[in-house]
């Protein structure tokens, strides 16, 4: 069975990992086809806290929703030879053929007294039709990570929602 979200707008559930379900005319969306790497500024010095991970199959493409309070905050998303731990530089123990890395700045997945707002993982086992798993690769000096394990190298896009703000990513199966 694969994985499917149910909710409206965004396209998921609530739940990490996803609901589980039959797949089904997920949505009407095109897979992407872009591989280019995105880097987004966003000025302002809000930081912003990241309270979860999410991701579920829509079909021809997996869907991989990062929930954020406060404004969505500046990103990257590029290729990578393998996933690292933020701040040490440390090899993350996961096996895939390709590796996307996000990094949201400024941003953090703790509260100021240290209690973490993205809880369990480090590592998500995701098991769709091509995002094995989802790491979160640190927590670090106003950076949160996010790795995507995947099967293969395939086109990607990134877009922002707000109300609740969450930053989207789509990647081809």
């Amino acid at each position: 069975m694969a994985t499917l979200c149910l909710a409206v707008l965004c396209g998921c559930g609530t739940a990490t990992p996803a609901t589980t379900a039959t797949p089904a005319a997920a949505t009407a969306e095109p897979a992407p086809t872009g591989t280019a790497e995105v880097e987004v500024e966003h000025r302002g010095g809000t930081q912003t806290l990241v309270t979860g991970v999410r991701y579920a199959d829509h079909g021809a493409y997996d869907r991989v929703v990062v929930d954020l309070k406060g404004p969505v905050p500046g990103y990257t998303a590029r290729w990578v030879e393998e996933l690292t731990e933020d701040g040490s530089g440390r090899p993350i123990d996961v096996t895939g053929g390709a590796y996307l890395q996000l990094t949201l700045t400024p941003a953090d997945a703790h509260t100021e007294k240290g209690a973490p707002t993205w809880t369990g993982g480090p590592i998500f086992q995701a098991g769709l039709g091509n995002v094995r798993s989802v790491v979160r690769t640190g927590d670090f000096e106003g950076h949160v990570g996010v790795g995507l394990v995947l099967d293969r190298r395939a086109g990607f896009a990134v877009r922002e929602l707000g109300s609740p703000s969450r930053l989207v990513v789509d990647v081809a199966h």
